[in-house]
């Protein structure tokens, strides 16, 4: 974080250098629109085909075809959850949370895509509702589903408080996905990545620059939901941190499950096709 005392001087055009208008990095408007009535349009007549309901202080995993939707639901109490996502065929097609945030911001809701890592850099889901859309950003900065946080860890853990603890929702999504993907622990760590954090209510303090939680706003009945550009692998934890009010990676937190469902329209939306990889020739100058 910034000092609190710089120990340099500030130049004489100071005010100057910090009046500078930023530029956005990444500017949208030449995305692919997103055809939320079409989407929307799909939904009429589908059918509920499977639920997954994920313990609290673990993780389960779930497939979702390209066309489908799906929806991560609080079902009994304030509850985050960290979510991964993959290409079904390929792990190597994973979820790129730092470029998800660059081109949509640090919170994510309806209209947003969650987009696979390079050299894919497709969009893998749109989010399509979102329940908790009324919140906004807070007196603190805060909001919710962010990308801008990774992942309870039991490496932080271990380096903040000299224990080891086993159910950090990075352990919970790598022992489902090697139960799932048939594959052991090593292998299955090596694609567990940084995640959204569905529900979380986040931020970054406005004099230090910390990343910060606060309680959740969720209720039983709010839901995220989604919509599967690609056949998905998903696996969600339901963090140790419950409503990650006041701390993680612990059991002190009082935790409940969460819910996912999915479900198959009767109809694709109108005009739309499965996600294609990235275009990009790979040459990289050579």
């Amino acid at each position: 974080m910034k000092l609190n005392e710089p120990e340099h001087d500030a130049p004489a055009d100071a005010v100057a250098r910090r009046d500078i208008e930023p530029v956005v990095c990444y500017p949208t408007a030449t995305l692919p629109p997103v055809d939320l009535t079409a989407y929307r349009a799909a939904r009429d007549g589908w059918t509920k085909i499977a639920e997954t309901l994920v313990p609290p202080r673990d993780a389960r995993t779930f497939t979702v075809p390209a066309g489908h939707f799906f929806r991560i639901v609080s079902v009994e109490g304030p509850q985050v959850g960290d979510l991964n996502l993959w290409h079904e065929a390929d792990l190597t097609e994973r979820f790129y949370s730092g470029k998800t945030r660059a081109l949509h911001g640090t919170h994510l809701s309806t209209g947003d895509r969650l987009w696979s890592c390079l050299p894919f850099l497709r969009p893998m889901a749109t989010i399509t509702d979102d329940t908790l859309d009324w919140y906004g950003f807070d007196r603190f900065g805060g909001s919710v589903h962010d990308v801008i946080g990774t992942r309870c860890d039991p490496y932080t853990n271990r380096l903040l408080s000299g224990g080891d603890y086993h159910f950090c929702c990075h352990s919970n999504l790598i022992r489902a996905l090697a139960q799932a993907a048939g594959i052991d622990l090593d292998e299955a760590e090596r694609h567990v990545h940084d995640v959204l954090n569905v529900f979380m209510c986040t931020g970054f303090a406005r004099d230090t620059g910390q990343y910060f939680m606060k309680a959740t706003p969720v209720r039983p009945g709010d839901y995220l939901e989604f919509f599967a550009e690609i056949d998905l692998l998903g696996a969600l934890s339901a963090c140790p941190g419950g409503d990650c009010s006041s701390e993680h990676s612990s059991d002190a937190a009082t935790c409940h499950p969460l819910l996912v469902e999915v479900y198959e329209p009767a109809n694709e939306p109108q005009g739309w096709r499965p996600a294609e990889p990235n275009a990009y020739s790979r040459r990289h100058g050579m």
